[in-house]
């Protein structure tokens, strides 16, 4: 088992051959991922979009995602993950574990409600014209939560990805403590009163049911 001087000599070394690591904000769909983005771009970190996906009435502050981001998991490394470090990125969680070696990467894994979760993926269907199957939802919670506990275990266990978990009610509650912590954890000096004021309680509309 390396020593924490040994890890941190490692972790210097990568960089000095990589280059700076790349920031992604990963989750469930509709667990926070584009309120965190939003807030990094507040703070001042460059983030990687394209723009194709627009705002619409399920996330009117827009998604800054990265189309190419889709085939992350086709094929050889992406070249857009080169010009990806130092700045944010989004990357879903059933994709974020094929985050290839050859980059050093900090992690902001979002965690919601699951209930809430799957609330607010079935109004986003219903507003799109589609009738969710409700009566799978317990089924889906089930599959949700091994999923996340399962990606997870395996990004703590890549010593070039470390990773920040961020609770999204508790960034609602209070957006500051958030960005502090993330700010720490990027270990960069991000404007920490933009990051708090760029997360919007009124979005929180799809409550689950305690518990």
């Amino acid at each position: 088992m390396r020593s924490l001087s040994q890890f941190l000599g490692w972790q210097f070394l990568r960089q000095l051959r990589y280059g700076r690591p790349i920031i992604v904000v990963s989750g469930l769909p509709r667990s926070g991922t584009s309120m965190m983005m939003q807030m990094l771009q507040a703070g001042g970190l460059e983030i990687l979009t394209d723009a194709v996906r627009t705002p619409d009435d399920s996330n009117p502050n827009g998604y800054l995602e990265l189309e190419a981001v889709k085939n992350l998991d086709k094929g050889p490394p992406p070249a857009w993950l080169a010009d990806a470090r130092g700045k944010a990125v989004k990357v879903v969680s059933s994709l974020v574990t094929w985050l290839p070696e050859t980059y050093t990467y900090q992690v902001i894994f979002m965690r919601r409600n699951l209930e809430e979760v799957i609330v607010s993926q079935n109004t986003m269907l219903l507003a799109r014209g589609t009738q969710p199957d409700q009566s799978q939802d317990q089924h889906v919670r089930a599959v949700y939560e091994k999923h996340v506990d399962d990606t997870l275990r395996v990004l703590r266990g890549r010593p070039w990805i470390s990773t920040l978990e961020v609770d999204y009610a508790e960034t609602v509650r209070n957006p500051r403590a958030t960005a502090e912590r993330v700010t720490r954890f990027l270990g960069q000096p991000l404007d920490v009163d933009r990051m708090a004021a760029a997360s919007d309680p009124a979005l929180h509309r799809n409550r689950g049911r305690a518990g």
